[in-house]
């Protein structure tokens, strides 16, 4: 049985769109048992709208909530019971196994690092979202924000766990790994991404095919794209904006006269299988990699349908064993740097005795 801790205060529509979210992925999934952190009153009112296996939730009643306008170091130092701060605490016991929030992004970040720390030989933890792309799958942007100035060791262990996080999560065998440049030449890019590009050629572990534009994140071959923080999530935004712009043209098009309606009512079902396969909520949120635990943080305003989808992707993360994988790809890492040296080391040694 899988334990996931579920923030149920955090989003915009909470407990609300929390609540029915948990309760469908607990019908959906017979092998979940679910935390649900929040105002006892509260939760309880919306759980009794619905029908589910009792035996498989379990009210964990807190006083406090952290909202999006809070300071989130204070907020998390000082709200020992809030809501979020409680779900940590059920995973740092053994009590979880994984944790869903749609909560303040920075309290998420901080109250993670604080109660459970890093995995060993992960230098920061980074937010990696899934992107729906043109091949029908999805591409994985690590990081997205939460590290805004990086150095290529940090991007080296980006691409180390969202490889894991592909193969674990989503069952992408061999993820091929890109890093967001602005050009696909080795020159190309800041010393940045001219040292990271150099030294993702040398990881092991990774299938690297080299620097992508950014275009390339919704129509190229990448299966992971690495960038600091700052690029990723300008371009994650950009991504967003993009596709608002479009379904806003398509809009007005369609409603401009009696006959563009018409003509939309032609290829509605074609319009609504795009809008639904490139829809953020299918693909859940954003997961926190580099803790012991997996950790998924949803869109703000998720409801119930994608706070579900959330759950389910701390499921496949804890059923694929991320967290294990990645510590074994830092293992093997670990094990070339040394092999390195010591024939280095030998060599130098050779030199000196001739």
């Amino acid at each position: 049985m899988i334990r996931i801790a579920v923030d149920a205060m955090g989003g915009d529509f909470a407990p609300y769109e929390q609540v029915k979210g948990a309760v469908d992925a607990l019908n959906n999934d017979k092998d979940l048992y679910l935390l649900l952190c929040g105002d006892e009153t509260l939760v309880k009112a919306e759980l009794a709208k619905y029908q589910y296996d009792e035996t498989r939730l379990e009210l964990v009643p807190t006083t406090q909530i952290i909202t999006m306008e809070e300071e989130p170091a204070k907020a998390v130092k000082t709200k020992k019971d809030s809501s979020i701060v409680v779900a940590y605490r059920l995973l740092k016991e053994g009590k979880a196994d994984g944790l869903v929030s749609s909560g303040s992004t920075g309290a998420v970040l901080t109250a993670g690092v604080l109660s459970l720390g890093r995995i060993k030989g992960i230098s920061r933890p980074a937010l990696c979202p899934a992107i729906p792309n043109a091949r029908g799958g999805i591409t994985l942007l690590c990081d997205c924000g939460a590290n805004l100035e990086c150095k290529p060791n940090y991007l080296r262990d980006f691409a180390i766990m969202a490889t894991a996080f592909a193969q674990s999560a989503h069952g992408i065998k061999n993820p091929k790994v890109g890093l967001l440049n602005n050009g696909t030449e080795d020159h190309k890019g800041l010393p940045l991404q001219q040292e990271t590009n150099a030294l993702l050629k040398e990881t092991v572990g990774i299938d690297y095919i080299g620097n992508i534009e950014g275009r390339d994140i919704m129509y190229g071959d990448a299966d992971v794209v690495v960038a600091d923080g700052f690029t990723g999530n300008i371009a994650m935004k950009s991504i967003e904006g993009c596709g608002k712009t479009v379904s806003a043209k398509m809009k007005g098009a369609f409603k401009k006269n009696w006959f563009s309606k018409l003509r939309a009512l032609l290829v509605m079902d074609i319009i609504s299988g795009i809008k639904k396969s490139l829809d953020y909520e299918r693909v859940g949120g954003a997961t926190l990699l580099g803790l012991p635990k997996a950790v998924v943080k949803g869109h703000g305003n998720s409801k119930a349908n994608g706070f579900a989808v959330c759950i389910k992707l701390v499921a496949e993360s804890v059923r694929g064993d991320m967290v294990g994988k990645i510590q074994s790809m830092l293992e093997k890492i670990k094990e070339q740097e040394r092999l390195a040296l010591e024939s280095a080391t030998s060599t130098v040694s050779d030199g000196a005795q001739e």
